[in-house]
Protein backbone atom coordinates (compact mmCIF):
# COMPACT_ATOMS: atom_id res chain seq x y z
CA UNK A 1 0.00 0.00 0.00
CA UNK A 2 2.69 2.66 0.96
CA UNK A 3 4.16 2.09 -2.55
CA UNK A 4 0.77 2.99 -4.06
CA UNK A 5 0.61 5.90 -2.34
CA UNK A 6 3.81 7.45 -2.93
CA UNK A 7 3.56 6.90 -6.91
CA UNK A 8 -0.26 8.32 -6.08
CA UNK A 9 1.16 11.45 -4.69
CA UNK A 10 3.72 11.82 -7.42
CA UNK A 11 0.94 11.52 -10.29
CA UNK A 12 -0.96 14.29 -8.17
CA UNK A 13 1.89 16.65 -7.47
CA UNK A 14 3.30 16.17 -10.90
CA UNK A 15 -0.23 16.94 -12.35
CA UNK A 16 -0.93 20.13 -9.94
CA UNK A 17 2.81 21.42 -10.09
CA UNK A 18 2.55 21.82 -13.84
CA UNK A 19 -0.79 22.39 -15.32
CA UNK A 20 -3.80 24.85 -14.79
CA UNK A 21 -6.15 22.11 -12.98
CA UNK A 22 -9.09 23.83 -12.73
CA UNK A 23 -10.91 26.00 -15.66
CA UNK A 24 -13.71 27.21 -13.64
CA UNK A 25 -14.91 26.25 -9.91
CA UNK A 26 -16.69 23.41 -8.87
CA UNK A 27 -18.26 24.41 -5.81
CA UNK A 28 -21.69 25.99 -6.06
CA UNK A 29 -20.93 29.76 -4.63
CA UNK A 30 -25.18 30.17 -4.17
CA UNK A 31 -25.33 28.13 -0.94
CA UNK A 32 -22.12 29.96 -0.32
CA UNK A 33 -23.81 33.44 -0.13
CA UNK A 34 -26.48 32.14 2.14
CA UNK A 35 -23.67 29.96 4.54
CA UNK A 36 -21.37 33.03 4.56
CA UNK A 37 -23.56 35.92 5.19
CA UNK A 38 -20.96 38.25 3.45
CA UNK A 39 -21.48 41.69 4.72
CA UNK A 40 -19.54 45.30 3.84
CA UNK A 41 -17.39 44.93 6.66
CA UNK A 42 -15.84 41.15 5.84
CA UNK A 43 -12.42 40.26 4.58
CA UNK A 44 -13.15 36.94 2.74
CA UNK A 45 -10.51 34.37 1.73
CA UNK A 46 -11.14 31.32 -0.69
CA UNK A 47 -8.74 28.82 -2.24
CA UNK A 48 -8.79 30.91 -5.96
CA UNK A 49 -9.59 27.77 -7.95
CA UNK A 50 -10.96 29.22 -11.66
CA UNK A 51 -11.64 32.51 -9.49
CA UNK A 52 -15.34 32.31 -10.41
CA UNK A 53 -16.59 32.00 -6.90
CA UNK A 54 -13.97 35.18 -5.50
CA UNK A 55 -15.83 37.01 -8.17
CA UNK A 56 -18.99 36.16 -7.12
CA UNK A 57 -18.10 36.93 -3.41
CA UNK A 58 -17.06 40.49 -4.57
CA UNK A 59 -20.84 41.06 -5.72
CA UNK A 60 -21.99 41.06 -2.30
CA UNK A 61 -19.92 43.97 -1.60
CA UNK A 62 -17.59 42.94 0.87
CA UNK A 63 -14.70 45.29 2.15
CA UNK A 64 -11.68 42.52 0.26
CA UNK A 65 -11.65 38.90 -1.11
CA UNK A 66 -8.08 37.26 -0.89
CA UNK A 67 -8.12 34.83 -3.54
CA UNK A 68 -4.99 32.56 -2.38
CA UNK A 69 -3.93 29.31 -4.43
CA UNK A 70 -0.30 27.54 -4.34
CA UNK A 71 -0.87 26.64 -8.21
CA UNK A 72 -0.09 30.38 -9.73
CA UNK A 73 -1.64 29.15 -12.74
CA UNK A 74 -4.95 29.18 -10.94
CA UNK A 75 -4.24 32.54 -10.00
CA UNK A 76 -3.18 33.88 -13.75
CA UNK A 77 -6.74 32.68 -14.76
CA UNK A 78 -8.32 34.76 -12.33
CA UNK A 79 -5.72 37.79 -13.04
CA UNK A 80 -7.08 37.34 -16.61
CA UNK A 81 -10.97 37.47 -16.03
CA UNK A 82 -10.30 40.61 -13.89
CA UNK A 83 -8.25 42.52 -16.53
CA UNK A 84 -10.83 41.06 -18.71
CA UNK A 85 -13.74 42.89 -16.32
CA UNK A 86 -11.75 46.27 -16.74
CA UNK A 87 -10.67 46.25 -20.24
CA UNK A 88 -13.22 44.99 -22.24
CA UNK A 89 -16.88 45.38 -23.02
CA UNK A 90 -19.47 42.77 -21.76
CA UNK A 91 -19.97 41.07 -25.33
CA UNK A 92 -16.22 40.04 -25.91
CA UNK A 93 -16.21 39.28 -22.25
CA UNK A 94 -19.24 37.04 -22.65
CA UNK A 95 -17.22 35.07 -25.59
CA UNK A 96 -14.33 34.66 -23.90
CA UNK A 97 -15.65 33.84 -20.26
CA UNK A 98 -19.01 32.59 -21.56
CA UNK A 99 -18.44 30.42 -24.57
CA UNK A 100 -14.81 30.17 -23.97
CA UNK A 101 -13.70 31.11 -27.35
CA UNK A 102 -12.87 34.73 -28.58
CA UNK A 103 -11.24 35.24 -32.09
CA UNK A 104 -8.76 37.45 -32.51
CA UNK A 105 -8.05 37.18 -28.79
CA UNK A 106 -4.03 37.76 -29.41
CA UNK A 107 -4.63 41.13 -30.76
CA UNK A 108 -7.08 42.06 -27.93
CA UNK A 109 -4.91 40.64 -25.09
CA UNK A 110 -2.08 42.80 -26.12
CA UNK A 111 -4.10 45.74 -26.80
CA UNK A 112 -6.52 45.36 -23.81
CA UNK A 113 -5.12 42.94 -21.26
CA UNK A 114 -1.86 42.12 -21.03
CA UNK A 115 -0.89 45.68 -19.37
CA UNK A 116 -3.45 44.78 -16.24
CA UNK A 117 -1.54 41.29 -15.56
CA UNK A 118 0.90 40.72 -13.09
CA UNK A 119 4.24 39.67 -13.77
CA UNK A 120 4.15 36.14 -13.77
CA UNK A 121 0.42 36.01 -15.00
CA UNK A 122 1.56 37.90 -18.58
CA UNK A 123 4.46 35.04 -18.65
CA UNK A 124 1.45 32.24 -18.66
CA UNK A 125 -0.81 33.76 -20.90
CA UNK A 126 1.68 35.56 -23.16
CA UNK A 127 2.18 31.47 -24.42
CA UNK A 128 -1.36 30.59 -23.86
CA UNK A 129 -3.71 32.90 -24.69
CA UNK A 130 -4.23 31.02 -27.77
CA UNK A 131 -6.53 28.75 -25.62
CA UNK A 132 -9.11 31.48 -26.58
CA UNK A 133 -8.64 31.24 -30.08
CA UNK A 134 -9.41 27.52 -31.18
CA UNK A 135 -12.42 26.96 -33.45
CA UNK A 136 -12.03 23.51 -32.56
CA UNK A 137 -11.59 23.15 -28.85
CA UNK A 138 -13.08 25.51 -26.64
CA UNK A 139 -11.41 27.11 -23.27
CA UNK A 140 -13.12 24.84 -21.24
CA UNK A 141 -11.70 22.06 -22.68
CA UNK A 142 -8.12 22.91 -21.20
CA UNK A 143 -6.55 22.49 -18.27
CA UNK A 144 -6.63 19.05 -16.85
CA UNK A 145 -10.04 18.68 -15.67
CA UNK A 146 -11.17 20.80 -18.76
CA UNK A 147 -9.08 17.53 -21.14
CA UNK A 148 -11.30 15.15 -18.82
CA UNK A 149 -14.42 16.84 -19.46
CA UNK A 150 -13.03 16.81 -23.58
CA UNK A 151 -12.81 12.67 -23.41
CA UNK A 152 -16.26 12.51 -21.96
CA UNK A 153 -17.63 14.47 -24.49
CA UNK A 154 -16.05 12.39 -27.11
CA UNK A 155 -16.72 9.06 -25.34
CA UNK A 156 -20.60 10.57 -25.13
CA UNK A 157 -20.79 12.05 -28.47
CA UNK A 158 -19.24 8.99 -30.03
CA UNK A 159 -18.87 6.19 -28.46
CA UNK A 160 -22.59 6.09 -26.69
CA UNK A 161 -23.99 8.33 -28.79
CA UNK A 162 -26.71 10.15 -26.18
CA UNK A 163 -25.65 14.15 -27.14
CA UNK A 164 -29.38 14.45 -28.77
CA UNK A 165 -30.69 13.10 -25.15
CA UNK A 166 -27.94 15.29 -23.58
CA UNK A 167 -29.02 18.50 -24.79
CA UNK A 168 -32.60 17.44 -23.91
CA UNK A 169 -31.80 16.88 -20.46
CA UNK A 170 -30.02 19.84 -20.50
CA UNK A 171 -33.27 22.09 -21.29
CA UNK A 172 -35.50 19.64 -19.48
CA UNK A 173 -39.04 21.66 -18.32
CA UNK A 174 -39.52 19.55 -15.42
CA UNK A 175 -38.03 17.07 -13.55
CA UNK A 176 -39.96 14.36 -14.34
CA UNK A 177 -38.85 14.70 -17.58
CA UNK A 178 -35.28 14.81 -17.16
CA UNK A 179 -36.14 11.50 -15.06
CA UNK A 180 -37.35 10.36 -18.83
CA UNK A 181 -34.58 11.01 -20.33
CA UNK A 182 -32.11 9.68 -17.66
CA UNK A 183 -33.71 6.76 -17.37
CA UNK A 184 -34.60 5.81 -20.69
CA UNK A 185 -31.39 6.87 -22.76
CA UNK A 186 -28.52 7.61 -20.42
CA UNK A 187 -28.19 5.67 -16.82
CA UNK A 188 -27.06 2.30 -18.62
CA UNK A 189 -24.71 3.65 -20.78
CA UNK A 190 -22.57 5.14 -18.57
CA UNK A 191 -21.54 2.59 -15.58
CA UNK A 192 -18.94 0.64 -17.33
CA UNK A 193 -16.48 3.19 -18.59
CA UNK A 194 -17.28 5.58 -15.87
CA UNK A 195 -16.36 2.70 -13.33
CA UNK A 196 -13.16 1.87 -15.55
CA UNK A 197 -12.18 5.56 -15.36
CA UNK A 198 -12.97 6.46 -12.04
CA UNK A 199 -11.05 3.51 -10.16
CA UNK A 200 -7.38 4.95 -11.65
CA UNK A 201 -5.38 7.39 -9.65
CA UNK A 202 -4.29 9.43 -12.62
CA UNK A 203 -7.89 9.84 -13.67
CA UNK A 204 -8.80 11.07 -10.51
CA UNK A 205 -5.53 13.60 -10.36
CA UNK A 206 -6.86 15.39 -13.54
CA UNK A 207 -9.87 15.90 -12.32
CA UNK A 208 -7.83 17.69 -9.02
CA UNK A 209 -8.93 14.54 -6.29
CA UNK A 210 -6.03 12.73 -4.69
CA UNK A 211 -5.66 9.31 -2.73
CA UNK A 212 -6.22 11.05 0.83
CA UNK A 213 -9.95 11.91 -0.59
CA UNK A 214 -10.70 8.84 -2.45
CA UNK A 215 -10.10 7.03 0.50
CA UNK A 216 -12.48 10.00 2.86
CA UNK A 217 -14.70 9.45 0.40
CA UNK A 218 -14.38 5.43 0.75
CA UNK A 219 -14.12 5.43 4.51
CA UNK A 220 -17.70 7.07 4.53
CA UNK A 221 -19.64 5.54 1.67
CA UNK A 222 -21.16 1.89 1.25
CA UNK A 223 -20.12 1.49 -2.19
CA UNK A 224 -16.88 2.80 -4.17
CA UNK A 225 -15.83 5.98 -5.43
CA UNK A 226 -16.96 4.81 -8.77
CA UNK A 227 -20.36 4.16 -7.50
CA UNK A 228 -20.13 7.28 -5.48
CA UNK A 229 -20.43 9.66 -8.73
CA UNK A 230 -22.59 7.79 -10.57
CA UNK A 231 -25.06 8.71 -7.24
CA UNK A 232 -24.50 11.84 -7.65
CA UNK A 233 -24.78 12.03 -11.00
CA UNK A 234 -27.75 10.81 -10.59
CA UNK A 235 -28.89 12.74 -8.16
CA UNK A 236 -28.25 15.65 -10.19
CA UNK A 237 -29.34 14.70 -13.10
CA UNK A 238 -32.60 13.58 -11.90
CA UNK A 239 -33.15 15.34 -8.37
CA UNK A 240 -32.53 19.04 -9.11
CA UNK A 241 -33.30 21.28 -11.93
CA UNK A 242 -30.84 21.27 -15.05
CA UNK A 243 -32.15 24.35 -16.15
CA UNK A 244 -30.04 26.69 -14.22
CA UNK A 245 -27.00 24.35 -13.79
CA UNK A 246 -24.36 26.22 -15.23
CA UNK A 247 -21.77 23.16 -14.20
CA UNK A 248 -22.92 20.52 -15.40
CA UNK A 249 -23.94 22.57 -18.57
CA UNK A 250 -20.37 23.92 -19.15
CA UNK A 251 -19.03 20.31 -18.40
CA UNK A 252 -21.33 18.89 -21.29
CA UNK A 253 -20.96 21.46 -23.82
CA UNK A 254 -18.09 23.59 -23.13
CA UNK A 255 -19.57 26.48 -23.19
CA UNK A 256 -22.35 28.40 -20.98
CA UNK A 257 -25.69 30.23 -22.43
CA UNK A 258 -26.48 33.73 -21.49
CA UNK A 259 -29.20 32.15 -19.28
CA UNK A 260 -26.86 28.95 -17.90
CA UNK A 261 -24.04 31.22 -16.65
CA UNK A 262 -21.80 32.04 -13.11
CA UNK A 263 -23.27 35.38 -11.97
CA UNK A 264 -19.96 37.07 -13.22
CA UNK A 265 -20.93 36.85 -16.62
CA UNK A 266 -24.87 38.20 -16.08
CA UNK A 267 -24.48 41.68 -17.67
CA UNK A 268 -25.77 43.73 -14.61
CA UNK A 269 -23.20 42.26 -12.19
CA UNK A 270 -20.32 42.47 -15.07
CA UNK A 271 -21.36 46.24 -14.83
CA UNK A 272 -20.89 45.94 -10.97
CA UNK A 273 -17.53 44.27 -10.73
CA UNK A 274 -16.37 46.83 -14.18
CA UNK A 275 -17.65 49.80 -11.46
CA UNK A 276 -15.34 49.00 -9.30
CA UNK A 277 -16.13 45.87 -6.89
CA UNK A 278 -14.02 43.89 -9.08
CA UNK A 279 -10.83 45.82 -7.41
CA UNK A 280 -11.68 44.86 -3.73
CA UNK A 281 -9.89 41.06 -4.77
CA UNK A 282 -6.79 40.26 -5.15
CA UNK A 283 -4.50 37.51 -5.78
CA UNK A 284 -2.15 35.24 -3.83
CA UNK A 285 0.30 32.62 -4.34
CA UNK A 286 0.83 30.99 -1.09
CA UNK A 287 -0.73 28.70 0.66
CA UNK A 288 -3.53 28.99 3.31
CA UNK A 289 -1.30 29.01 6.07
CA UNK A 290 1.64 31.27 4.74
CA UNK A 291 -0.72 33.41 3.53
CA UNK A 292 -2.86 34.14 7.31
CA UNK A 293 1.31 34.16 8.45
CA UNK A 294 2.12 36.87 6.57
CA UNK A 295 -0.98 39.11 6.65
CA UNK A 296 -1.47 41.53 9.24
CA UNK A 297 -5.71 42.11 9.43
CA UNK A 298 -8.23 40.22 10.50
CA UNK A 299 -9.90 37.48 8.26
CA UNK A 300 -13.92 37.42 8.72
CA UNK A 301 -14.83 34.34 5.90
CA UNK A 302 -13.15 31.31 5.26
CA UNK A 303 -13.72 29.68 2.13
CA UNK A 304 -11.42 26.52 2.53
CA UNK A 305 -12.76 23.95 -0.54
CA UNK A 306 -12.39 20.07 -0.16
CA UNK A 307 -8.57 20.75 0.38
CA UNK A 308 -8.54 19.71 4.42
CA UNK A 309 -9.29 16.32 2.74
CA UNK A 310 -5.70 16.59 1.02
CA UNK A 311 -4.07 17.08 4.31
CA UNK A 312 -5.89 14.41 6.12
CA UNK A 313 -3.47 11.79 6.31
CA UNK A 314 0.14 12.08 5.69
CA UNK A 315 -0.26 15.57 5.78
CA UNK A 316 -1.77 15.96 8.92
CA UNK A 317 0.67 18.04 10.62
CA UNK A 318 0.50 20.75 8.24
CA UNK A 319 -3.60 20.57 8.33
CA UNK A 320 -2.59 21.29 12.09
CA UNK A 321 -0.83 24.15 11.58
CA UNK A 322 -2.94 25.68 8.85
CA UNK A 323 -5.92 25.66 11.51
CA UNK A 324 -3.05 27.55 14.06
CA UNK A 325 -2.69 30.28 11.37
CA UNK A 326 -6.90 30.13 10.69
CA UNK A 327 -7.38 30.68 14.85
CA UNK A 328 -4.33 33.72 15.25
CA UNK A 329 -5.44 35.55 11.80
CA UNK A 330 -9.78 34.79 11.87
CA UNK A 331 -11.96 37.93 13.37
CA UNK A 332 -13.89 37.29 16.14
CA UNK A 333 -17.11 35.03 15.81
CA UNK A 334 -14.80 34.52 11.61
CA UNK A 335 -17.34 32.09 9.90
CA UNK A 336 -15.87 29.33 7.68
CA UNK A 337 -17.64 26.61 4.86
CA UNK A 338 -15.63 23.55 3.32
CA UNK A 339 -16.48 20.08 1.26
CA UNK A 340 -15.88 17.33 1.55
CA UNK A 341 -14.89 14.06 -0.62
CA UNK A 342 -16.36 11.79 2.67
CA UNK A 343 -19.92 11.65 4.62
CA UNK A 344 -18.09 13.96 7.43
CA UNK A 345 -14.78 15.49 8.43
CA UNK A 346 -14.30 13.37 11.99
CA UNK A 347 -10.22 14.09 10.95
CA UNK A 348 -10.81 17.07 12.32
CA UNK A 349 -11.65 16.86 15.69
CA UNK A 350 -7.82 14.99 16.38
CA UNK A 351 -6.53 18.61 15.39
CA UNK A 352 -5.10 21.08 18.27
CA UNK A 353 -4.82 24.81 18.28
CA UNK A 354 -2.80 26.76 20.72
CA UNK A 355 -5.56 29.70 21.87
CA UNK A 356 -4.56 32.18 24.71
CA UNK A 357 -1.99 29.89 25.81
CA UNK A 358 -3.95 26.83 25.75
CA UNK A 359 -4.44 23.93 23.65
CA UNK A 360 -7.70 23.47 22.58
CA UNK A 361 -9.34 20.87 19.82
CA UNK A 362 -11.72 21.67 17.48
CA UNK A 363 -14.58 20.99 18.85
CA UNK A 364 -14.31 22.94 21.79
CA UNK A 365 -13.85 26.16 19.13
CA UNK A 366 -15.89 25.38 16.57
CA UNK A 367 -19.91 26.16 16.59
CA UNK A 368 -21.24 24.18 13.59
CA UNK A 369 -24.84 25.31 11.95
CA UNK A 370 -25.57 21.19 10.99
CA UNK A 371 -28.99 22.15 9.90
CA UNK A 372 -28.38 24.93 7.72
CA UNK A 373 -25.26 22.89 5.50
CA UNK A 374 -27.73 20.00 5.44
CA UNK A 375 -30.09 21.87 4.29
CA UNK A 376 -27.69 23.57 1.84
CA UNK A 377 -25.96 20.40 0.45
CA UNK A 378 -28.97 18.88 -0.68
CA UNK A 379 -29.33 22.09 -3.20
CA UNK A 380 -25.86 22.12 -4.47
CA UNK A 381 -26.08 21.71 -8.12
CA UNK A 382 -22.43 20.38 -8.42
CA UNK A 383 -23.52 17.51 -5.72
CA UNK A 384 -20.02 15.61 -6.08
CA UNK A 385 -19.27 16.35 -2.92
CA UNK A 386 -20.28 13.95 0.65
CA UNK A 387 -20.85 17.07 2.80
CA UNK A 388 -20.84 20.38 3.12
CA UNK A 389 -20.00 22.48 6.72
CA UNK A 390 -21.05 25.49 7.75
CA UNK A 391 -19.05 26.50 11.33
CA UNK A 392 -18.06 30.23 13.70
CA UNK A 393 -15.17 30.16 15.69
CA UNK A 394 -16.16 30.83 19.32
CA UNK A 395 -12.99 31.30 21.13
Amino acid sequence: MAIFDWISRRVFNAVHRNNLVYNTCWEDPRLDREALRIGPDDDVLVITSAGCNALDYALCQPRHVYAVDMNPRQNALLDLKMAGIKGLEFEDFFQMFGQGRLPGVRRTYEQKLRAGLPSWSKTFWDSNIKWFDDPKRSFYFRGTSGFFAKLAKVYTDRIIKVRPHLDRLLNASSLEEQRQIYDGHIRDKFGKALRFALNRDTTMSMLGVPRAQRRQIEATYSGDLAQFIQDCLEGVFVGLPMKDNYFWRLYMTGSYTPSCCPEYLVPENFARLKAGLVDTVTTHTNSVQGFLEQHNRPISRFVLLDHMDWLSDHFFPLLESEWQAIVDRAAPRARLIWRSGGFNTDFLDDVRVTVAGTSRGTREILEYDRDLAARLHLLDRVHTYGSFHIAELVS
